[in-house]
């Protein structure tokens, strides 16, 4: 049904993991499996989401590491002082008139920040995945920038990198996990450049957007509302899919806070349950 789509995942924190897994789910079970889709692109919760459910995955047993606690990844918790610089430096951003310059400001701000064990953050990554390992046979792409050069740099299972570093590094958010190094360059969240990167679906005749953050967020000065203005008069059908006021809710303020992980699943998978319901017309 989704062969002729591209599926783009979002960034969002481990809310927006939470929310992006109960809302597949949700949809499953009403008929609407969008890991059919022909082509996925995520970006920092999104790498995850996508990595996770691209191939031979069980999204009732992804939903239920989301819900049950004896079940759910051991997340790290970044400093509270972390999270405030980092509030700080984005809130200055909006003053610089250059995308790229913004990135690499944000950039600038990774390399300097104290910003835990790589080590252990490799670890949590690698938990999220488990049991996958290597990169699926079908198409996947997954968006992290050059903490230097403040550009986008988006790895694919031709990239000669373990699918473990490219989310690790498209999941870095600066200030409060440490870059990821691959092949001598240091990268950071993908998210940074922007929290969809929507335009990047380019020659996709439908898209469709899974956005934990909604449509206007956007630190880099690409909002989503604009990327997505831009493939609709390039021709492209576009069906953009945020969190609904109960989504919202559950979601919270911190969208790096573990402990909301199981009710923002849950209000995901609700959600899906009434899209199914909405875009029946459009998706049979």
């Amino acid at each position: 049904m989704f062969t002729d789509y591209s599926l783009i995942l979002g960034g969002g924190g481990i809310t927006g993991i939470a929310w992006m897994t109960g809302l597949l789910f949700g949809l499953s079970e009403k008929g609407f499996d969008l890991r059919e889709c022909g082509r996925m692109l995520g970006t920092s919760a999104g790498a995850t989401v996508a990595a996770q459910i691209r191939e031979d995955s069980d999204l009732g047993e992804l939903y239920e590491r989301q819900v049950n606690t004896s079940k759910q990844v051991q997340e790290l918790t970044p400093q509270v002082r972390l999270l405030r610089l980092l509030s700080l430096a984005i809130s200055v951003l909006p003053k610089l008139n250059a995308p790229v310059e913004r990135t690499q400001r944000i950039g600038r701000l990774a390399l300097r920040a104290e910003a835990g064990n790589a080590q252990a953050r490799q670890s949590v990554i690698t938990a999220r995945l488990h049991p996958r390992r290597d990169w699926p046979a079908k198409p996947l792409a997954l968006v992290a920038v050059d903490v230097l050069t403040g550009e986008a740099r988006i790895f694919d299972r031709n990239s000669g990198v373990a699918l473990a570093d490219a989310v690790a590094a498209s999941c870095a958010v600066p200030g409060i996990w440490p870059p990821v190094s691959i092949g001598g360059r240091q990268y950071m969240d993908g998210g940074i450049r922007s929290a969809s990167n929507a335009d990047l679906a380019v020659n996709s005749s439908q898209v469709i957007v899974l956005a934990p953050l909604g449509v206007r967020h956007g630190i880099a000065g690409r909002t989503l509302a604009r990327q997505i203005a831009k493939l609709e008069q390039a021709g492209t059908r576009v069906q953009i899919i945020g969190p609904d006021r109960a989504s919202a809710a559950a979601m919270g303020r911190n969208p790096l806070n573990p402990t909301r992980r199981a009710i923002a699943a849950q209000a995901g998978r609700e959600q899906g349950h009434l899209i199914a319901t909405e875009y029946e017309r459009n998706w049979r």
